[in-house]
């Protein structure tokens, strides 16, 4: 297997829900549920792979207060070179609605500090070489992101691929978001978006020909990869073929990091050379299982081979 490591936003997630109808201002209203957990693309995507029993390594910050510890605690010896940042950690509430989705109040708390440094004190080239780095967060580490170029180019320098998830932006797709992101993938040898990141990169409303859009300004041989939640996912292969899978009917209980957790899958089939139609039915069927169990279950080792009926 080829190695593996991400590489972003680790902060804490305090879910809560579902509410419905919103409540007025001055108001309190009872949830039924309630749930403290890792969260952050880079985190959602590090514990799917501690679950899956795949081997990896973890670039992220904490900051410099309970949360701190509590984040590094849950990666163990993986976060044993996180730098500690004097900022408080970021925190994410998430209000989850009846149909599963969500609504995210975040603090800017330690990840704008997340540097090129930080990453280089985890993240050795040798170890990656040959394999995937799953970059993540981009809008909202800004240290680093300032330095993604650098970051191309070591990577460049030591044969490893790069499969980027940019997130949302806080201020959304505007021209300069999208223009930046358009950078990136063209240094990028894997696009992870979902199907609005997709169409509006592009600029065309099919998600087919969004991502053979967004495929044709990436390197040769660039996989892109299009989520699109219940309706399964879409890739334009090295080839340029279109590879697509249907999604398992699940009851969904939320879908927090739903993208994540595909991504995680998805990579980890990559890394063992699948074929680009089984790392998709991977991506989707544990993703579908996270996000209809609770308390969250990705399944085991076994998981990558057996899709979710």
């Amino acid at each position: 297997m080829r190695p593996l490591a991400v590489i972003g936003n680790v902060n804490v997630d305090l879910i809560l829900g579902p509410a419905s109808p919103w409540p007025k201002a001055g108001t309190e209203i009872i949830v039924d549920h309630d749930e403290l957990r890792v969260g952050g693309a880079a985190g959602n995507s590090a514990l799917a792979w501690q679950a899956l029993g795949v081997e990896f390594d973890i670039a992220a910050n904490i900051g410099s207060d309970q949360f701190g510890r509590w984040l590094s605690e849950a990666f163990g010896h993986r976060s044993d070179k996180w730098p500690v940042r004097p900022e408080k950690t970021t925190l994410s509430v998430g209000i989850t609605h009846p149909d599963g989705e969500r609504t995210f109040f975040t603090t800017r708390g330690h990840l704008p500090r997340f540097s090129l440094a930080d990453v280089f004190a985890v993240i050795k080239g040798a170890r990656l070489q040959g394999g995937y780095a799953l970059l993540c967060g981009s809008f909202l580490t800004d240290d680093l992101t300032e330095e993604y170029g650098k970051f191309f180019d070591w990577a460049d320098s030591h044969g490893i691929t790069v499969a980027l998830d940019t997130g949302w932006p806080l201020d959304g797709w505007t021209d300069e978001n999208c223009t930046a992101t358009r950078a990136w993938l063209s240094r990028s040898g894997v696009a992870l978006l979902n199907e609005v990141e997709s169409t509006t990169l592009a600029g065309i409303a099919d998600p087919i020909d969004a991502a053979r859009h967004i495929s044709s300004h990436m390197p040769a041989g660039a996989i892109v990869v299009v989520k699109r939640g219940p309706d399964g996912a879409l890739a334009i292969g090295p080839d340029g073929s279109l590879v697509s899978v249907t999604a398992p009917l699940v009851e969904v209980v939320d879908t927090i990091g739903a993208g994540d957790v595909f991504n995680a899958a998805f990579l980890a089939a990559l890394a063992s050379d699948e074929p680009l139609m089984s790392c998709l039915e991977a991506g989707t069927a544990v993703a579908s299982r996270a996000i209809s169990t609770l308390p969250r279950n990705y399944g085991g080792p076994t998981s990558l081979q057996e899709p979710l009926r």
